[in-house]
C-alpha cells in the first residue's frame, strides 16, 4: 500500500492530536487544583473519597467525600472538558465536613478530592472510575 503526501500528513496530524489531547485535559485539571491549593503540597491523610470502581452510566456517578476538620473540599474529574465538578465550603457551625453528590463523567478517568484542612494544609484522595457509557456527550 502506498501513501500519498496528503495521507502521510493526515496520519501525522492525527497522531499529534491524539498525543497532545490527554495532556491538555490533565493540564486543565492541574490548573483547577493549583488555583484551589495555591501550589501548596498535599498529603494523603485526612480525606476519604468513595466512588464506584465501575459506573454503568457516566451521567450519574455517586460520589461521597469526607474530611473531618476541613474548611473546604474540591471535587475534580480529571478527564472532563470542565474538570472542576464541585466545591463544598464548611463554616465553623458545620456539624460534619462531608458531602455526597452525583457527578457526570465523560469516560473512564480519575476523580480527585482535595480538602483544605483547618491548619491550612491540604489533603488529596483519588479514585479511578471506569465508565461504560460516557456522560459528557459520549
Amino acid at each position: 500500500m502506498e501513501f500519498s503526501r496528503r495521507d502521510t500528513l493526515a496520519l501525522g496530524l492525527g497522531a499529534a492530536v491524539v498525543t497532545v489531547l490527554p495532556f491538555s485535559v490533565n493540564a486543565a485539571a492541574d490548573d483547577v487544583i493549583a488555583t484551589f491549593t495555591g501550589g501548596a503540597d498535599m498529603g494523603d491523610a485526612g480525606i476519604d473519597l468513595t466512588a464506584p470502581e465501575i459506573a454503568e452510566n457516566g451521567n450519574t456517578v455517586p460520589v461521597e467525600v469526607s474530611a473531618p476538620g476541613a474548611s473546604a473540599i474540591l471535587l475534580v474529574a480529571t478527564g472532563n472538558p470542565t474538570p472542576g465538578v464541585a466545591q463544598f465550603n464548611f463554616g465553623p457551625m458545620a456539624g460534619s465536613q462531608s458531602a455526597s453528590t452525583r457527578i457526570r463523567l465523560a469516560g473512564t478517568q480519575d476523580v480527585v478530592a482535595i480538602a483544605k484542612l483547618a491548619d491550612g494544609s491540604f489533603a488529596k484522595a483519588s479514585s479511578t472510575v471506569k465508565v461504560t457509557i460516557g456522560g459528557c456527550g459520549g
